[in-house]
């Protein structure tokens, strides 16, 4: 080979010589050959992915300066090549040559051709950049010229160093070419910009960003400044790139889903086809039937259990299955490739650098090598490091974009499977379910994605360690080996019995939320019953349970901690003890044992990997099952033609409806109607027969269904604005006063379901919303029962009746009401859901049918309700309007916004308060044994170094064994050491973090419970849970983990640099600088990616909030026909979400990028600094020092996460101590303490009391005088506003006086502790509010009663009977809120309450709309006989319930306007009472107290 070469060139190929000198040189052959074809071999390879663009037919970029400009040098250098071509020719073959003269050697004339060609090819590769849409530079070409430049080095200075010039023309073209050859590459490192480009760039860098930007996120640098600067907002986020929106990535998935889908179900078909049983038929039936039937015909219970086996699995493979992962494979595919070739190059270079360590010690063992090398060796290090880091940036980067993409199409397929599915797939899933899908399953497939290519690089890893240790020090790496083995299952099993700590620990916490929950939304109950300090003990009860939980939680990672910090040090031993104890031959040196040990570092990772990554698998695989499982679900059947399959409702109807006519549809409850509207709707499957509906349809359900919008967008949904069409329907639906009560009128924004609208209001919204829609068939389910009847009548006749703006439109009407039945067209009467009877009112009540049994029915309890719900409206109208956050969300955003902000400045506070909690002592302990665990490590591998210097000393003589002993013994005990250090050091960190979540969650529990109920009023609850959930699950978990992970990042780093300060002290000049870049780079990201992770987060919770919404009104967008509406504004909140998680993502790889080149750095001048130091310096420090140097990357990389993290985290700190230090109501006990039996008399005095909410706020008593005297009863009236309830809260000083005084019987009440005062007065309040507990803990909390007493009063309280009843008696449980007790009966356990207080004043706040007739009979009946000897206040909202009083008290905007007895105040027929109870038709004189007062 070497032969043909030398002939080729004419000149000797390789002589070693040339480099054993202190001047190294090439020999001009290979710098003609091999150094030629290198650059151009790579451009060829790259040509043809070029040239495949040149073929396509694309719109060209218009030409540009920086364009032609590199044409016109590629052309130059053409020129050149073609020159020299000529001039040997001209040599040869020319008329002036001498014709015996030896002709010159082949290379001269095919090196010119090769490069004359590879120009062309070059100009052609430009031509196709400029061809490729939107590409402003290319990667391969700057690559090539790069290479090309680097190359010819060599010659440039071989020439240069001959003395005299022996070739002059060629010399000549050299330079030239050379010099042109730097232009091009600068030129190929500049961006070329079309127009095009130019504009999508001023919304997204990254559109221009050159081939050395995108690998060195260059082009983010804006972002970082600005989020430095000031605060980020979801302004400053970058458009998205169109590869990586929701829409593109959602076609391609669907496409490709779609396929798989198709197979899927084929393969389904097959296996179903096969014949299970001899009975052929059971395969011929539908899959929405289950297959209970055959289990109800076997017999046995033995079987019976066979048979549900059985089932299970069927139902397993019931639907398609296993065909997710390929659709996602398929979709991905390029992504998926791309980033498994950057895995791989980069798990190769990975083992580079061993390798060259072993290099650079063996030259420092070697005094006679050339200085050269060493330098060498230093600077290919730093080329090595830094291809690594590239490549593994590039890597991650495909990885998480890949993960991102996969959650996107995951949530877009499940948002557009819900739209579509069929009610029969749908009640197999809950709404919370499908949204869990979006969130929680989606997001693990984004998660294992990140790390999928781990399942085979892991073991790629481990298998190329292992061989590489095997030539490093033999079979002896196996003992080790099963070390890093034995860990395995150890690790597993610590996992195991972890994870069950934590469930346990989920199962405390959702208790004590629960209570915490429960607290929150009865905390005005609790005040008023001074029951708060049960409740507390309740919850610190479980508090303690849930701290122990965590300690033993604490206490097993604290011995994983030490296993794992132990293992790197026990695998060394185990390894180098057995490789010295096997032969006296084997010597560990600096080579073998630098090179091992990184060669151990770099095994770690894959084996620590590799147990999570199955964990993660496992969680995925339950996800891909769910997944497969709903979006392989049926789809709603648009055509609703027959199919055998399901029931429904409705057996046999058959109903003709004219255009333009109104049909009321009317039946007992469950007959059917709603069944009817639905199956209208094409909701249900019909079994036989078919519904034919001419034109669209508007439909109002039975429960509203309202948007997160504002109120106009809501009645809008999505049509155009026709102001005055909007005009007449607004008024006609009743809503101009509610308007007008609204902050902002129709542009308030209406939280979720509606929240701060009444129930009326929102029924009347989603009736505009119909009306407004125009269409020609409406279905109206009810609509008029949520509203109160004097609404419901003006509904009718202004909206749906003869007269109403729907006058022309066919109506179908399913109501309640009968008083609307007159008017109607025609009546539809279902029983059992059968049509029974159609046809007009009359004729319907003249047949003496079902219809007239109905009116017999509902007839009566009309009229008995009749007066009530026609006076009802003088204290309901406007009560539905809950007290609103003022000022419109966008400033509840920006003012958290400025909140957060200020908590960032007092970071230095946050900190030291949360050490305090933890304890000085505790932490400084701490601290301190994990220093020392550090200078044990620095000490053990200063202890390898100088035992590998033996292998200098006893060179070529026995090694003793007594001093083998003792380095093996020594090096173990270090090892050992290190280990419990951190054990010790981890465990008092534990102690420490609990202690603090302990003293945290104190002072939050104990402050939120004493803070005055104004907080309440004002403060959303969600907001205050949040405190006690995700604030401090913070402080309980992820602060200690960080906190730890941070100091043993920063001892780390700091032990690096020492020892490298220790080898070569003049390290210490590079270190001031680089710790400088360092603190910037670490500031510029922590502050910009806090943001952006805040963002992510505020921008995530739209896209499930706005989901949950749309599974709540499926049925209303698909009877609108609304869908595709609703695909596009998800894709526009997922868009939205995007924005902030891309560019989170390239943040992290542009901080990794510049920490990485940091620490490659650092390995470089540690090498740099021992190849100028090596004289002086022995090889086992240098070895220490730069396997030392090559570890740092990754512990830098962490710090900073670490340090972003505890920043991200402490804020949680902050929150908590903000709501501990709020300012807190009254004390509960002073020393002013009343006599125990207070009060005696009960009588209470009013002097001058004037009181405000806040002092802010106006007055909303002015001024209340009034003697009460003991045992009388006083009924309070006055219309809503007036001041009625603020009476009450101001007996129990919820709200304190702002002048004037209460006495009850002599002592003034704002003297005494709230506890006292609150606790002598008895009160049943308006809702019966009930705490999930026993019953008994809801009668008697601090269990003062006896059982005989408890049952006494359940008896007066008429639920004896019931509790009896109850299996558990007493101790039965109530469910969260009372829920599974009627309302009824938990108002009379509030009475039971208040019997069981046996107090001299009781306050009534009268139930209005809660309670049936019945029950309220029966508690007006126990509080006439039980509680005659006590003084009562009733606030009244019906007035029969008063009128037995001793005295009336009407009130009216504060102020007392009429108090005297109610005979008296009915004859004064100018007063204010008359005219309520004129409303209320009562008349004059009739005091006595009646079940049904008449009507008038």
């Amino acid at each position: 080979m070497s032969a043909a070469l030398e002939e080729y060139c004419g000149s000797i190929f390789w002589n070693a010589s040339y480099l054993q000198r202190p001047d190294p040189d090439l020999p001009i052959c290979v710098e003609q050959t091999v150094l030629v074809w290198l650059p151009l071999a790579f451009l060829w390879l790259c040509a043809p992915w070029h040239f495949a663009n040149l073929c396509k037919k694309a719109a060209k970029a218009p030409l540009s300066k920086l364009y032609i400009c590199k044409q016109v040098v590629s052309g130059l250098l053409f020129l050149t090549a073609i020159a020299e071509l000529a001039l040997t020719l001209a040599e040869d073959y020319g008329p002036s040559s001498d014709s015996t003269a030896q002709k010159h050697p082949a290379v001269l004339y095919t090196n010119p051709v090769l490069f004359a060609v590879s120009w062309i090819v070059v100009m052609l590769c430009q031509e196709s950049v400029r061809r490729r849409p939107r590409a402003v530079d290319s990667g391969s070409l700057f690559v090539f010229w790069l290479l090309q430049v680097l190359c010819a080095i060599f010659q440039f200075q071989t020439l240069l160093r001959d003395e005299e010039i022996a070739d002059l023309p060629r010399f000549c073209l050299f330079y030239i070419s050379y010099g042109l050859q730097l232009i091009a590459w600068v030129l190929s490192a500049i961006a070329d910009v079309s127009p095009e480009v130019k504009r999508i760039s001023q919304m997204n860098p990254e559109a221009r960003a050159t081939f050395l930007s995108r690998i060195t996120f260059n082009w983010f640098n804006s972002m970082v400044i600005k989020g430095y600067k000031r605060p980020l907002v979801q302004e400053d986020m970058w458009d998205l790139n169109e590869k990586d929106s929701s829409q593109a990535i959602c076609q391609g998935f669907e496409d490709i889903m779609a396929i798989e889908l198709k197979k899927a179900r084929s393969s389904l078909q097959k296996k179903r086809n096969k014949p299970k049983t001899k009975d052929g038929h059971q395969n011929g039936l539908a899959k929405g039937v289950s297959q209970d039937v055959l289990v109800m015909e076997e017999t046995g219970k033995k079987k019976e259990k066979k048979k549900k086996k059985k089932e299970k699995k069927d139902s397993e493979s019931e639907y398609p299955n296993s065909w997710l992962v390929p659709t996602i494979a398929k979709t991905f595919k390029g992504v998926l490739l791309e980033s498994a070739f950057f895995k791989l190059i980069q798990d190769l270079l990975s083992f580079a650098s061993p390798q060259l360590l072993k290099l650079m010690i063996s030259f420092t063992q070697d005094k006679s090598s050339q200085a050269w090398t060493g330098y060498l060796y230093a600077v290919l290090l730093l080329v090595v490091a830094f291809l690594q880091s590239v490549i593994l940036q590039q890597y991650f980067q495909r990885c998480f974009i890949l993960g991102m993409k996969v959650r996107t199409a995951l949530m877009a397929a499940v948002y557009k499977k819900a739209l579509v599915v069929s009610n029969d797939s749908r009640k197999e899933s809950t709404a919370g379910e499908i949204v869990n899908l979006m969130s929680a399953d989606a997001q693990r497939f984004n998660d294992v994605t990140n790390f999928i290519h781990l399942l085979w690089s892991c073991p790629l890893q481990i298998a190329l360690a292992i061989a590489f240790l095997w030539i490093e020090l033999g079979p002896s790496v196996l003992a080790g080996l099963l070390v890093m083995v034995l860990m395995v299952p150890i690790n597993g099993w610590l996992a195991t019995k972890s994870r069950g700590f934590q469930m346990e620990n989920m199962k405390f916490k959702d208790k004590r939320m629960k209570i915490v929950n429960d607290i929150l939304n009865g905390i005005k109950v609790l005040k008023y019953y001074a029951w708060e300090s049960s409740f507390e003990a309740q919850v610190q009860e479980i508090r303690e349970q849930e701290l122990k939980v965590m300690r033993k939680f604490a206490y097993l990672s604290s011995v994983s901690t030490f296993i794992f910090s132990c293992a790197p040090a026990i695998v060394s031993l185990a390894t180098f003890a057995v490789f010295v104890s096997v032969s006296p031959n084997n010597i560990l040196d600096a080579e073998k044992a630098f090179t091992s040990i990184s060669l151990f570092n770099i095994l770690r990772f894959p084996l620590a990997m590799l147990p999570q990554l199955i964990s993660i698998m496992v969680q995925t695989a339950v996800s891909k099952k769910r997944l497969e499982k709903f979006l392989s679900g049926d789809d709603l059947d648009t055509m609703a033609i027959a199919r055998d399959d399901s029931h429904s409702k409705n057996s046999f109807v058959s109903l003709d409806i004219k255009p333009g006519r109104l049909v009321a549809v009317v039946g007992a409850v469950g007959s059917g109607k709603t069944s009817l509207i639905s199956a209208l709707l094409g909701e249900l499957h019909s079994l036989k027969g078919r519904i034919n509906i001419k034109g669209s349809v508007a439909f109002v359900p039975q429960q509203a269904w309202i948007q997160n919008a504002t109120l106009k967008d809501n009645v809008l949904f999505g049509s155009d604005v026709n102001e005055e069409r909007y005009r007449s329907v607004v008024e006609g639906c009743a809503l101009g006063p509610d308007l007008d009560l609204l902050p902002g009128r129709d542009q308030t924004e209406i939280g979720e379901k509606g929240i701060n609208l009444s129930g009326g209001q929102k029924q009347r919204v989603s009736l505009a919303r119909a009306v407004y829609s125009s269409a020609d068939v409406y279905l109206l389910d009810d609509p008029l029962s949520a509203v109160d009847s004097h609404v419901g009548k003006h509904l009718f006749e202004r909206v749906i009746g003869p007269k109403g703006l729907l006058k022309d439109k066919t109506r179908i009407l399913v109501t309640h009401g009968i008083s609307f039945l007159p008017y109607v067209d025609e009546i539809v009467v279902l029983v059992n859901g059968v049509v029974s009877e159609v046809g007009s009112y009359d004729g319907l009540r003249a047949s003496k049918g079902a219809f007239s049994e109905f009116l017999e029915t509902y007839g009566k309890d009309e009229s008995s309700n009749a007066n009530e719900s026609d006076f009802e409206q003088i204290d309901m109208l406007p009560e539905g309007l809950e007290p609103q956050a003022d000022g419109s969300p966008e400033d509840i955003v920006s003012s958290t916004l400025k909140r957060e902000n200020s908590l960032r400045h007092s970071q230095r506070h946050m900190y030291l308060q949360y050490l305090r909690s933890m304890g000085w002592c505790l932490v400084t302990w701490s601290f301190l044994f994990y220093f020392i665990q550090n200078v044990a490590i620095i000490g053990q591998n200063l202890w390898l170094s100088d035992w590998t210097d033996d292998s200098v000393k006893y060179f070529n003589t026995t090694y003793p064994n007594h001093i083998r002993d003792t380095r093996i013994g020594v090096f173990g005990a270090l090892g050992v050491a290190q280990g419990f250090l951190v054990f010790l050091g981890t465990i008092l960190l534990a102690d420490g973090s609990i202690s603090a979540s302990r003293s945290l969650h104190t002072s939050l529990l104990s402050n939120i419970l004493k803070v005055p109920m104004v907080f309440f009023d004002t403060t959303p609850s969600g907001r205050i849970v949040n405190r006690f959930a995700k604030d401090i699950f913070t402080v309980d978990e992820m602060i200690p983990m960080s906190f730890r992970s941070w100091i043993l990042c920063l001892l780390g780093v700091l032990g690096t640099l020492f020892v490298i300060c220790l080898a070569t002290p003049i390290f210490t000049a590079v270190v001031v600088p680089m710790a400088v870049i360092y603190y910037f780079v670490q500031r510029f990201y922590v502050a910009t990616s806090r943001q952006l992770r805040r963002l992510d987060s505020v921008s995530r919770s739209p896209i499930y909030s706005h989901f949950g919404e749309t599974v709540s009104g499926l049925s209303v967008i698909r009877a609108y026909g609304h869908q595709q509406r609703f695909l596009k504004q998800n894709e526009d909140t997922i868009d939205q979400n995007l924005k902030s998680v891309y560019p989170w993502i390239v943040s992290n790889r542009w901080l990794a990028m510049r920490l990485e080149s940091l620490g490659n750095l650092v390995v470089f001048f540690s090498a740099l600094f021992a190849v100028i130091s090596r004289d002086s310096l022995n090889s086992g420090l240098v070895g220490l020092s730069i396997s030392y140097a090559l570890n740092v990357t990754q512990t830098l990389n962490w710090l900073v996460r670490m340090t972003s993290e505890l920043e991200t985290n402490i804020v949680a700190v902050e929150r908590v101590r903000e709501y501990a230090e709020i300012k807190n109501e009254a004390p509960w006990i002073t020393t002013n303490r009343p006599p125990d039996d207070w009060p005696t008399d009960g009588n209470i005095n009013f002097e001058n009391y004037k009181v405000r909410y806040r002092p802010e706020l106006e007055l909303i008593l002015h001024g209340i005088t009034c003697d009460i005297q003991s045992t009388e009863k006083i009924g309070i009236v006055g219309r809503t506003g007036a001041g009625k309830s603020s009476l009450t809260n101001c007996l129990f000083r919820i709200i304190e006086a702002s002048e004037g005084q209460i006495l009850v019987d002599g002592i003034d009440i704002s003297t005494l502790g709230l506890h006292d005062l609150r606790s002598r007065l008895t009160i049943i309040p308006q809702d019966p509010v009930l705490f999930s507990g026993t019953l008994r803990m809801n009668l008697d909390p601090f269990e003062k009663s006896s059982d005989e007493e408890i049952w006494t009063v359940l008896e007066l309280a008429h639920l004896k009977d019931y509790v009896r009843g109850l299996p558990t008696g007493l101790q039965h449980v109530v469910s969260e809120g009372g829920e599974n007790l009627s309302v009824g009966q938990r108002q009379l356990l509030c009475l039971a309450r208040a019997l069981l207080r046996k107090s001299r004043i009781l306050i009534l706040d009268e139930a209005t709309a809660a309670v049936d007739l019945e029950t309220d009979d029966l508690i007006q009946n126990t509080i006439r006989t039980e509680f005659s000897h006590c003084t009562v206040l009733t606030i009244a909202h019906r007035l029969n319930t008063i009128l037995d009083s001793s005295r009336v008290m009407v009130l009216d905007s504060g102020k007392i306007v009429e108090f005297d007895s109610p005979s008296v105040l009915l004859n004064n027929k100018q007063g204010h009472f008359y005219a309520m109870a004129k409303d209320a038709g009562i008349r004059g004189g009739e005091t006595n107290h009646q079940k049904h007062t008449h009507i008038c």
